[in-house]
């Protein structure tokens, strides 16, 4: 739980400790706010998808995404955010945003490399709609975002589930090992959800196994906000978007970080590596009715 004197839970403040970044962690700490400036709430209204992070009514944490035209995300105050849209039925998430629920959100302009997260508190509006009111806002920096365009795709149908499992099919194994963007959620303390993004070169995240996957963490903006959630809790879902063909890959399980100097020669530029134990997948296709443009990827990436 956060305290007056720093926005950081324990297990955050455990993560800075670790690496060696408690002064930068204050320092960054100053940009984490309750409320949704002016400049935030246009942004958001420009975007196409947003990132949902949140815990399924089994308590397993899974990251999915919503879509629609610009003006789906909407602040209508400074402490608001609406959502125009909700998961579909197949979403391992639907069921536990038909009540009110813990969230965590990204949104992402690949385009012009911009993101920013809300986490706090959902409901339904009863009208097709998820209010949230926020309790943490931050504006992250451009690193590691892959510059992509998104396209309208008209052929698309509603979002359907193709295939789940308790572990990753071949195909799957070689989606993940392809992926140059996936986004994770991971859980606090006190329930709450965030969702954060990752992004490499194609080949950074591992299938090293159907039911275990280990990417790189590459140097960031020294909050931990995932790390931290880690030290506490180990639920964690990836989200990984298929950027040419609107589907995607839902994956939950738990995760660990290997701090130890191993680990950071694992992968060019590694400061530690985290390996998630898969406990569950869904594959959905469809998920949004959108592709994107080839990627130009980050320069920001380690070779």
């Amino acid at each position: 739980m956060t305290t007056a004197t720093t926005p950081y839970h324990p297990g955050e403040r455990a993560a800075q400790a670790r690496a060696g970044r408690t002064e930068r962690a204050d320092h960054a700490g100053r940009s984490i706010r309750t409320t949704v400036p002016a400049v935030a709430a246009a942004f958001l209204a420009e975007r196409r998808t947003l990132v949902l992070a949140a815990a399924d009514l089994d308590g397993r944490i899974w990251a999915t995404q919503l879509a629609g035209p610009a003006g789906f995300l909407r602040a209508p105050d400074d402490r608001t955010m609406t959502v125009a849209a909700l998961p579909a039925a197949a979403d391992p998430l639907a069921e536990a945003l038909a009540r009110p629920a813990r969230v965590g959100t990204i949104a992402l302009d690949a385009a012009g490399r911009r993101r920013m997260r809300l986490n706090g508190r959902s409901r339904p509006d009863g009208r097709g709609a998820l209010e949230i009111t926020a309790e943490e806002v931050v504006a992250n920096c451009p690193k590691y975002i892959q510059r992509r365009t998104p396209l309208d795709r008209p052929a698309a149908g509603p979002p359907r589930a193709v295939a789940s499992g308790p572990a990753l099919t071949t195909a799957q194994r070689l989606a993940a090992a392809t992926a140059d963007t996936f986004f994770v959620a991971t859980t606090g303390p006190d329930g709450s959800v965030d969702a954060s993004h990752r992004g490499g070169l194609p080949g950074f995240l591992e299938a090293v196994a159907p039911d275990r996957l280990r990417w790189p963490e590459y140097p960031g903006n020294s909050m931990f906000l995932t790390l931290g959630n880690l030290e506490l809790d180990p639920r964690a879902g990836l989200l990984l978007p298929d950027w040419e063909s609107g589907g995607a890959l839902l994956v939950t399980g738990e995760a660990r970080t290997d701090w130890s100097e191993e680990a950071r020669r694992a992968a060019p530029g590694a400061e530690r590596m985290v390996e998630l134990a898969v406990t569950g997948v869904l594959e959905i296709a469809d998920a949004t009715p959108l592709t994107w443009t080839d990627p130009e990827f980050s320069p920001a990436i380690p070779h």
